[in-house]
């Protein structure tokens, strides 16, 4: 498959790749928002949306957005390529996260929140294989994390544990919620995703 054919994949699609995209960044945020609901530690980016928001009159949604559209401007002397997906993945996760939050709210038991934290990150997971199964383009972080490791060789492991980690250490600077819930998300969403990925027949992980 030719440069321009791949260029032309991930911004022309079938229904079907946008319903998935479509369902995939929408569970996605849907699993963040648990997690904040839990109150027990978001993930490491919403650790440093959280903090925003804190710091901003802006939502956790809208920060999410925000930094999405921030980091898709470091893709630029990357020269990263993005997609539909992409530019989905920037808008949709945040609004997803704003509206489960307004739906469910944040004050509950202590059982509700462990459910909440458990679940979240299953739910995150599937959204994820959905999305990058459309083949529509990495996220904004995904993204990021893939040109710096082409650019400066080193492994893609150890980038992204960098700059989650940066990510949630500021986000705790500014005020974010750092705990139980963003170690069990650090751990966990790895196999998560990756049995995800064989659940809904994602098999082409090279094209991701």
């Amino acid at each position: 498959m030719t440069t321009a054919s791949v260029t032309r994949s991930r911004w022309l699609a079938s229904p079907r790749r946008l319903l998935r995209l479509s369902c995939g960044l929408w569970l996605f945020g849907v699993g963040e928002a648990l997690l904040v609901a839990s109150g027990l530690g978001n993930s490491p980016w919403t650790v440093l949306a959280d903090g925003v928001s804190r710091q901003t009159p802006l939502s956790i949604g809208a920060s999410t957005i925000l930094i999405s559209v921030t980091v898709m401007l470091l893709w630029i002397p990357l020269r990263q390529r993005p997609g539909t997906g992409t530019i989905a993945n920037a808008i949709v996760i945040g609004v997803s996260i704003d509206v489960t939050l307004a739906m469910i709210g944040r004050h509950h038991p202590l059982a509700v929140n462990i459910t909440f934290m458990l679940l979240g990150v299953a739910v995150v997971a599937l959204g994820s294989a959905l999305y990058l199964g459309a083949y529509l383009g990495p996220g904004p972080r995904d993204g990021l994390m893939t040109g710096l490791h082409r650019r400066t060789g080193r492994s893609i492991a150890a980038i992204r544990t960098t700059v989650e980690v940066t990510a949630a250490t500021v986000g705790f600077a500014l005020g974010g919620t750092f705990g139980i819930g963003t170690i069990w998300f650090a751990l966990a969403i790895g196999p998560a995703v990756a049995l995800a990925l064989k659940l809904v027949g994602a098999r082409d992980l090279h094209a991701l």
